[in-house]
């Protein structure tokens, strides 16, 4: 049977000893996937995309990028071999334009730099049309879009987003929503922490649930959503919607 993409296997990590937020989750991402990771405020769901990412190690279990270990190496290795972390929070640089945003983003292949750029301005017209202006002027959305543009500049095989709707209004997180299955056509892997989520069990094909660090469920998307505990537990439906 072939490796995953990406395959993440009872994990125990946190911020410092003693502190383990993730006690033993997983989560696999196919090529082709777009998985969503949801679960109540603390269940260590964005900690383990950044486990994944390399900012921190687990104390317990692996991670593998197409069958190989990566679970103790720094960050930018990881980028390097296919994977690219999007934070909710500081995920541009605000002063600096959108050109130069992207440009910063370049630094794995330099040389590739104009190319990428211009194949980022030719699929986010939006960023193109803006290109001059500073991060700090983009709305809440389209500074979600330039991080996400940021990540696409060293040609991830797997995206990691870290709450991408978060702040946004209904219409820019549809907005995004879209742009986020627009990626994911042209071949990028995406793993998505998520608290919106009904709209992430919209887009995704699997999904899984964390509650206190642990895999509460894990399925395809469209088979959870449909779960009248789920839907009650998780999505805040009402009994009259279940």
């Amino acid at each position: 049977m072939a490796e995953p993409l990406l395959a993440a296997h009872d994990i125990v990590a946190g911020y410092g000893r003693g502190d383990e937020i993730l006690k033993g989750a997983h989560l696999t991402v196919e090529d082709g996937d777009i998985v969503a990771i949801i679960g109540p405020n603390g269940a260590g769901k964005s900690t383990l995309l950044k486990t994944i990412a390399g900012l921190l190690h687990p104390t317990h279990g692996s991670v593998t990028l197409r069958g190989e270990p990566i679970d103790r190496l720094a960050p930018r290795e990881i980028s390097r071999r296919g994977i690219a972390f999007v934070p909710q929070e500081q995920n541009v640089f605000a002063t600096l334009s959108v050109r130069e945003n992207l440009e910063m983003a370049a630094w794995i292949e330099p040389a590739a730099t104009r190319r990428r750029i211009n194949d980022v301005f030719t699929r986010f017209p939006l960023l193109a049309e803006r290109r001059s202006r500073a991060a700090r002027t983009l709305s809440g959305g389209q500074r979600q879009v330039l991080a996400m543009a940021m990540a696409l500049m060293v040609q991830p095989a797997v995206l990691l987003l870290d709450e991408p709707s978060a702040g946004l209004s209904p219409t820019a997180a549809e907005t995004l929503f879209a742009t986020i299955q627009s990626i994911n056509k042209d071949g990028v892997a995406i793993a998505m922490v998520e608290q919106n989520a009904t709209q992430a069990l919209e887009i995704a094909n699997r999904a899984s649930i964390l509650v206190d660090g642990r895999n509460n469920r894990d399925g395809v998307a469209a088979d959870l959503a449909a779960d009248p505990d789920i839907r009650r537990v998780f999505l805040g439906a009402t009994p009259a919607e279940i």
